[in-house]
């Protein structure tokens, strides 16, 4: 986990030195790479990316949140994680679009990104304290048919069960009121796992 943002860092920096031609084909060589190793490069260059306001970013990094590799998936969203926590609201307001996607890669990007505080990531302090902010992206996927989706969104709603307990219990309530579904059950059950 430190050594793709090293190497991508590295490539950034010899990318931040060459012409914008150039610099644009070796994204393009690294980003279509088979490797999904030299793929995970590409993606953190994405997010280490100065140059880039967090819109720009997100279009980016879609391919990558997308890519047919799980390590890949993963990385797309730790690499923006950063970002997206420092521009909270303009980023669920742009990810509010990528939960209504047809592709769950892309559905499951959008809340495994916003998690207050995901597995191997840096906590979203604005997230624990007021989770509600991400209602918005979490309520449209709150009976996703792909159990991908569900499982981020119940971890989602875990997360923040450890700083926000009558929270997550009083969405879980109201989930279960406006969609009887067996995806909604699956997704309140799993997300008061650390609350019985």
């Amino acid at each position: 986990m430190k050594i793709i943002p090293a190497v991508a860092r590295e490539w950034q920096v010899l990318m931040d030195s060459i012409s914008d031609v150039e610099s644009s084909r070796i994204f393009v060589a690294l980003s279509q790479h088979c490797s999904d190793s030299v793929r995970c490069w590409a993606a953190y260059i994405v997010g280490q990316n100065q140059h880039l306001s967090i819109e720009e970013k997100l279009r980016s990094i879609r391919p990558f949140a997308a890519d047919s590799h799980f390590g890949v998936r993963e990385i797309a969203w730790m690499a923006l994680r950063e970002p997206i926590s420092k521009q909270l609201i303009d980023s669920i307001d742009d990810l509010s679009v990528w939960v209504l996607d047809e592709d769950a890669n892309i559905r499951r990007f959008a809340i495994e990104s916003t998690r207050p505080q995901g597995v191997w990531a840096k906590h979203i302090v604005a997230l624990k304290e007021n989770p509600a902010i991400a209602l918005p992206l979490l309520e449209v996927v709150k009976s996703d048919p792909v159990k991908y989706v569900q499982d981020s969104v119940s971890n989602w709603l875990n997360d923040a069960s450890k700083t926000n307990p009558e929270w997550v219990l009083q969405v879980c309530d109201e989930w279960l009121k406006s969609s009887d579904t067996k995806e909604t059950k699956r997704i309140v059950t799993r997300a008061k796992r650390s609350l019985k």
